[in-house]
């Protein structure tokens, strides 16, 4: 939602589960469920800064709230990057790849995930 545009958010979402129906034969709710719980981060980095002054990222656990947050956000901004015709075309197709296993915010997991096996070494500045 931007600047507050509910029922805008609201349409695209609808017409966004409507196009998912007819191109996986499935519950639509279960393919937006499963693309949720597929982006969603288990962990993540926070950056800190010690006292000489440089800046560290700390791996950090993310909570099922923050986490759902994440994911969806990242849901938006991979399906905003798409090209097509409507965001609910764009949101239903990166709805459908994330629930495959594929998808660009799937790859900012990943990324997310390998940043964090990178900076394993400081979970103690915790």
């Amino acid at each position: 939602m931007k600047d507050g545009k509910k029922s805008l958010a609201y349409q695209i979402l609808y017409r966004a589960v409507k196009k998912i129906q007819p191109n996986t034969e499935t519950n639509p709710l279960l393919v937006l469920r499963q693309a949720i719980r597929r982006v969603t981060p288990n962990i993540g980095v926070k950056t800190r800064r010690n006292k000489k002054g440089s800046t560290r990222k700390v791996p950090i656990e993310i909570g099922s709230k923050q986490g759902r947050a994440l994911a969806i956000r990242w849901l938006l901004e991979a399906s905003q990057k798409r090209p097509g015709r409507n965001m609910a075309f764009k949101l239903s197709s990166e709805l459908v790849d994330a629930a495959k296993g594929s998808g660009g915010d799937i790859r900012k997991k990943e990324a997310t995930h390998r940043m964090v096996e990178a900076n394993r070494a400081l979970a103690h500045f915790r």
